[in-house]
């Protein structure tokens, strides 16, 4: 086995004042590339998506998927006390992540102006619903609002019939894009000026879901034609769909290209009439006539097993997918047999997680443990010189939570 390398991310430290799932993910990014994350949370319950649900022995399912090896301080930022206490982690830090409400970091004097001034070597890095400088920018912004907004509901479900895309893609995608700018300006400012400020980062959900419209904003700006949702297909390509079985299953076919076509048409279907009509042979032409194609394969795959139809497929070197439930997921031999679940912590006892995506050689994630409300705030203050007696004080005065758990 070779062994086992260092952490891309340690020794950095990051602070975030986040909720919900934009914020969190990008942190629980870095977290699992190894960096320090404390996550500071209002000590009148924290992020709220703590409380979406109860489903995981009591927690929430968002909560434990996007929080795991984070550190929970509980401060409240009202109070003058919790403020000198974030600004003595951010003296420590490296980068702070947040996604509160247009305005909070203002108001909480963590504007790019006042982190340039106060602490010049920590990036920061803010996530909002519009950006600045727009109509909108004053708007609260949340996945839904935001994907219908931007588009993306348009493009998904079937026409007249639109609909959000089920995972929370504009908090996920807005989150990585967050995650990968800090790592960019982490590599970046090794060589840089160190008496420079580090640079401030914005990412709106917005402008990360136009740049997820990229191909249907350039369809529609250079063919004046919005592209209708296509369910469980793709208005780019044809034939490329979901079709029942004859047990009960479905499966989903793809072509991407003329050659496939042609190997659909005469090995999988055994049509070669299809595969030498004209107007199918390019893929304009099938676009123009999916309703055709499509009922071939309805038809074809009507009386076949499913897993016939991907045996048969697989042999033919056309792509193929069998259509899942997540409770089908969950058991799925893809992930199994390449040991993708690990087993985290929680307050309320051990649960399975998913590694994250990236394989790196020679490095295992640290995967560490979902934090309970506060759980570090005395252990992270007795790292800044806080007494037992300091502490105690300050829980008087409300500046920071109860113990954690």
């Amino acid at each position: 086995m070779p062994p086992q390398s260092a952490a891309p991310l340690d020794g950095v430290t990051v602070v975030t004042l986040e909720q919900a799932v934009s914020a969190p993910m990008c942190t629980r990014a870095l977290a699992d590339f190894g960096a320090r994350v404390i996550k500071v949370e209002n000590p009148d319950g924290g992020d709220f998506a703590r409380y979406y649900d109860d489903v995981v022995n009591g927690q929430a399912a968002h909560f434990v998927w996007v929080n795991r090896g984070k550190e929970s301080v509980t401060l409240d930022l009202k109070s003058t006390a919790g403020r000198d206490i974030l600004h003595r982690l951010l003296d420590r830090a490296d980068v702070l992540v947040s996604n509160l409400a247009p305005g909070a970091t203002a108001r909480l004097g963590l504007s790019p102006a006042d982190m340039a001034r106060r602490h010049p070597n920590v990036i920061a890095v803010e996530i909002d619903g519009y950006g600045g400088g727009g109509p909108l920018s004053h708007k609260r912004a949340y996945d839904l609002l935001v994907q219908a907004e931007s588009g993306v509901c348009s493009v998904t479900g079937n026409p007249g019939a639109p609909a959000k895309p089920g995972p929370p893609v504009a908090d996920v995608t807005s989150g990585l894009y967050s995650a990968l700018s800090i790592v960019a300006l982490l590599v970046g400012r090794k060589g840089a000026d160190q008496d420079s400020p580090a640079p401030s980062i914005t990412v709106s959900l917005f402008d990360t879901m136009a740049e997820m419209m990229g191909y249907h904003l350039t369809y529609a700006r250079h063919s004046g034609v919005d592209q209708q949702p296509l369910g469980m297909s793709s208005p780019a390509v044809a034939p490329y769909g979901a079709y029942p079985t004859a047990d009960g299953h479905t499966v989903v076919l793809g072509t991407t290209n003329d050659r496939e076509w042609q190997r659909l048409a005469r090995e999988l279907l055994g049509r070669d009439d299809l595969a030498d009509d004209p107007r199918f042979a390019g893929n304009a032409g099938r676009v123009a006539h999916r309703a055709t194609l499509d009922e071939a394969i309805r038809d074809w795959c009507a009386r076949h097993d499913l897993a016939k139809i991907q045996d048969a497929a697989d042999a033919a070197g056309i792509g193929n997918a069998r259509y899942n439930t997540p409770s089908d997921v969950l058991a799925h031999p893809q992930l199994a047999e390449r040991q993708r679940w690990r087993s985290i912590d929680t307050p309320t006892g051990p649960i399975p997680s998913l590694l994250p995506p990236p394989v790196i050689a020679g490095y295992d994630p640290p995967m560490g443990a979902v934090p309970g409300l506060g759980e570090h705030t005395d252990a992270v203050l007795g790292e800044l010189g806080f007494t037992d007696t300091d502490i105690a004080a300050l829980r008087g005065q409300g500046a920071i939570g109860q113990a954690g758990h």
